[in-house]
């Protein structure tokens, strides 16, 4: 969802957004005429007609909701006649490499690696727009209880377990030991707190991850660890280092885990990134 704020960039009229529930709270005030739906109060919705519907969903339900509405136009999923998922022709470009691809996983994933565009320049060319890099649209992030030089988020969930490199506890010990002030980012029971802990630090290091596009949209620098998803469709901003496993293509999105992937960047490297990407921020 962060990285698609960069769209708000672009519309000035009314734009109705539905997502999350949690979500919401990094929406809210964003723009003049945003309303934000929780996904459980999508039903009003459907109180008027819309020149465009984007949805960037690829299930089910989403789909068949959209269905349902009032527009002129629509970009992306869609169920089709069969009352299976497919997506219009403009939005190809990015859903030939998605779950939904017309092409079959397995060749949406070799696309998916030999990709070169990133995320908004796939979305926002299919909707008729250049991509000039337009930044996130994110609130003013709240103060915390953390902060400190470096924000470590080590954890990138079940469903990406080779996400999770094996050097973080090394690499936290040898920032400390250079006399730097080093987190591991918690758990937080908002988005909008968990915002304000990564805009407190000078530089945010981990997978490819929410934590990473928080940095993106807050101005903080970063380095990205890319042990088995695209770094190429993350645009930098100027702000991001990105370290690519030499084994990435063995591993590309593949979900099931393997210790090589973890542990084919080395902690030299992800080290000097970090120091590097300090002094820039100071």
């Amino acid at each position: 969802m962060v990285r698609t704020t960069a769209l708000l960039n672009r519309f000035s009229c009314h734009v109705t957004w539905i997502t999350e529930a949690k979500n919401l709270s990094l929406l809210r005030g964003l723009a003049g005429d945003l309303r934000c739906l929780a996904w459980e109060e999508r039903a009003a919705a459907a109180d008027r007609k819309y020149d465009l519907v984007i949805n960037l969903e690829d299930t089910l339900d989403v789909a068949s909701f959209v269905q349902g509405l009032k527009y002129q136009q629509l970009y992306g999923a869609l169920v089709d006649s069969n009352q299976r998922l497919s997506y219009t022709e403009d939005s190809h470009a990015w859903f030939d490499l998605s779950l939904i691809s017309v092409h079959g996983r397995q060749k949406a994933d070799l696309l998916k690696l030999q990709n070169r565009r990133t995320y908004q320049d796939l979305v926002f060319s299919g909707l008729g727009f250049k991509f000039s890099g337009e930044p996130y649209r994110l609130p003013v992030p709240p103060k915390t209880d953390l902060a400190g030089d470096v924000a470590v988020a080590r954890e990138a969930g079940p469903v990406w377990p080779m996400k999770n490199w094996a050097y973080y506890d090394q690499l936290i010990e040898k920032l400390r030991a250079d006399g730097l002030r080093v987190n591991i980012l918690p758990k937080r029971p908002s988005l909008l707190e968990h915002l304000g802990d990564v805009a407190s630090h000078r530089c945010v290091v981990g997978g490819d991850s929410l934590p990473m596009h928080f940095a993106l949209g807050t101005n903080v620098p970063c380095v990205s660890l890319f042990n088995c998803t695209s770094p190429w469709e993350i645009f930098e901003y100027g702000l991001l280092r990105k370290i690519v496993s030499p084994l990435l293509s063995e591993f590309f999105y593949k979900r099931n885990f393997d210790i090589r992937a973890t542990t084919a960047i080395t902690l030299d490297e992800t080290y000097q990134a970090v120091i590097a990407q300090l002094k820039r921020a100071a």
